[in-house]
């Protein structure tokens, strides 16, 4: 009783002091006063990224006849160089795409796969004694899949040639970019954790050379070049999908890979391929909400739905006590399923179905104590059956969803001689476990965290959305949907509105929860909320200010025929349309 009676009082505490903190004197504005602005409003396209000058170059294809698919492609090129710190062509991609002929949604999974050279024992003694794959390094590279969901997404749907649409970060790359306020940040704590962990990395002379200016991360306002990215997109312009997986890209990486005892050759980029899925959905209140299958980690945003629905989630009032701990006991749940069954569906079995399903949702619902947090928390047993977000839509209809990264922070640390960008560290959310779903195996794909979104209503569009940010993703998702559709938010309030962040639960890596894991909350937060969270068992912390995502989304107005689009607070972007 003593021992948590002083856990009660240092959240307590931690807490107070943060909302006392960020409690600084502002302006007012009508509406509602957490709002920072209202939602942006056109007719004729939109698109919301975390990069303003990403967002301009998106809404230019647009004006030039530019799908939204090109206004994409464009935007996702720019921001793999306007901020590093998230996403990149050595990462992987997944989108989800309104199609407005077909009058239906595509799914398309650009996620790439681990070296066939390397294979689970010769992994096992590479690791030593570590229960993980480390973070860093050669070890968690697998394959980058974006540049090929750049071209799958361009066959389809794509109306302006590739090169003109790599062109903006080209020239970007070469007469330099500012630096904005939070990436500068970012940019800056990635440094500091390569530093920390560089007896990981074999070599970090091509990350110092790429991105830092005399030795040290760009800041705020200073300007950034990256002429050796120029030099790779305009190859890739020029050349198209096969120079990077057939050609003189994919024998610089093979070369360099080499060279720092990594494991991906050219044959690893011959053999990748993307896939074409269909979204999965569930119906939450009357609104058709679709995520991609595993293996990735959407479908643990509809599980927390179907769960929520048995709540009512209005009266209870919005961060109050009892809406915060259902959302979170039903987080538990959902990520004790993730943990168990989440993995690459060409490897093992998925039951996708039977997760989904609303009577698994109802029995899982009843382990939920409204008086008491869970410490741990087991998979149920269902019936058979760092990162950016862009959003863009186009005078046609057409809207997409998409999300890209490097997975943690700037990726493995890793630069390829000459080609100015990072490979990606998703390998290490592979587990170690024999006989795990999300075991690792030569040309497997790793258990992923980036997850693009959308709702529709009643057959038709309702918004395109995602929230950036590693297991905070499907959090993210869920609270967005419920502050517009339980609570009337509009989108641009929906994501400026106070969140939390629960960490620490069973984890695809092997990971397991035993003690409750941690509830971040934002200042935003009462205290009376706080104290009886604490009170009913919760482990309150507050976090860093970065770990509560990044929103954005554009919404479908049926009924004036225009586009509402936001972009929060919590990130240097911007929406903005025509």
């Amino acid at each position: 009783m003593k021992l948590h009676s002083a856990l009660l009082l240092a959240s307590l505490l931690v807490l107070s002091c943060a909302a006392t903190a960020a409690a600084l004197p502002g302006g007012d504005r009508g509406g509602t006063y957490f709002s920072t602005r209202s939602p942006v409003i056109a007719k004729n396209g939109m698109a919301a990224t975390s990069h303003p000058l990403a967002t301009q170059i998106a809404v230019d294809v647009l004006k030039k006849g530019g799908s939204a698919v090109d206004a994409a492609i464009a935007a996702n090129a720019a921001l793999g160089l306007m901020e590093p710190t998230g996403n990149g062509i050595g990462g992987d991609l997944f989108a989800i795409v309104w199609d407005p002929r077909a009058r239906k949604l595509a799914g398309l999974n650009a996620s790439g796969r681990s070296p066939l050279g390397l294979d689970y024992e010769r992994l096992k003694s590479a690791v030593g004694g570590s229960p993980t794959i480390p973070i860093f390094g050669p070890l968690p590279v697998t394959v980058p899949g974006a540049v090929d969901g750049w071209f799958m997404l361009h066959g389809r749907y794509g109306r302006l040639p590739i090169a003109e649409l790599l062109a903006p970060a080209v020239r970007y790359a070469r007469e330099g970019v500012p630096v904005p306020q939070m990436i500068a940040g970012y940019w800056q704590s990635n440094l500091r954790r390569f530093e920390r962990d560089k007896d990981q990395i074999p070599e970090l002379a091509n990350f110092r050379k790429t991105y830092l200016i005399a030795g040290n991360p760009p800041a705020e306002g200073e300007i950034f070049r990256n002429p050796d990215l120029a030099l790779t997109l305009e190859k890739i312009g020029k050349g198209g999908r096969d120079v990077f997986y057939k050609g003189e890209i994919a024998d610089t990486i093979d070369a360099y890979m080499q060279r720092v005892g990594g494991y991906l050759r050219r044959t690893d980029f011959e053999r990748h391929t993307g896939t074409w899925v269909e979204p999965v959905r569930v119906n939450y209140r009357g609104y058709d909400v679709y995520e991609l299958p595993p293996n990735g980690q959407g479908i643990a945003a509809l599980q927390m739905l179907n769960i929520l629905e048995g709540f009512d989630l209005k009266k209870m009032g919005h961060n109050s006590a009892d809406y915060l701990h259902a959302q979170v006991e039903a987080k538990k749940l959902a990520f004790a399923d993730r943990a168990r069954y989440y993995a690459d569906p060409d490897f093992s079995k998925m039951p996708v179905a039977g997760l989904l399903d609303k009577t698994y949702a109802s029995d899982r619902r009843r382990l939920i104590a409204m008086d008491r947090a869970q410490s741990r928390q087991a998979a149920g047993l269902p019936p058979a059956a760092d990162t950016i977000y862009l959003t863009t839509a186009d005078k046609d209809g057409m809207m997409v969803s998409l999300i890209q990264s490097n997975y943690v922070g700037m990726g493995s640390g890793l630069v390829p001689d000459g080609l100015g960008f990072m490979l990606q560290d998703r390998g290490a959310q592979f587990s170690l476990t024999p006989g795990h779903p999300n075991v690792y195996a030569p040309g497997k794909r790793p258990f992923h965290t980036i997850i693009p979104a959308f709702v529709s209503k009643d057959g038709e569009p309702f918004m395109s959305f995602g929230v950036m940010g590693g297991d905070m993703q499907p959090q993210g998702h869920v609270q967005i949907l419920c502050n517009i559709i339980d609570f009337g938010m509009d989108v641009q309030q929906a994501g400026d509105a106070a969140r939390y962040y629960h960490t620490g639960d069973n984890d695809p890596d092997g990971r397991v929860m035993v003690d409750g894991g941690t509830l971040n909350l934002e200042s935003g937060v009462g205290e009376d909320s706080r104290t009886e969270l604490a009170r009913r068992g919760h482990r309150l912390a507050a976090t860093s200010p970065g770990a509560y995502g990044g929103y954005q989304v554009i919404q479908w107005d049926q009924v004036n025929r225009v586009y509402r689009g936001a972009s929060e607070m919590r990130k240097d972007g911007q929406v903005s349309g025509f």
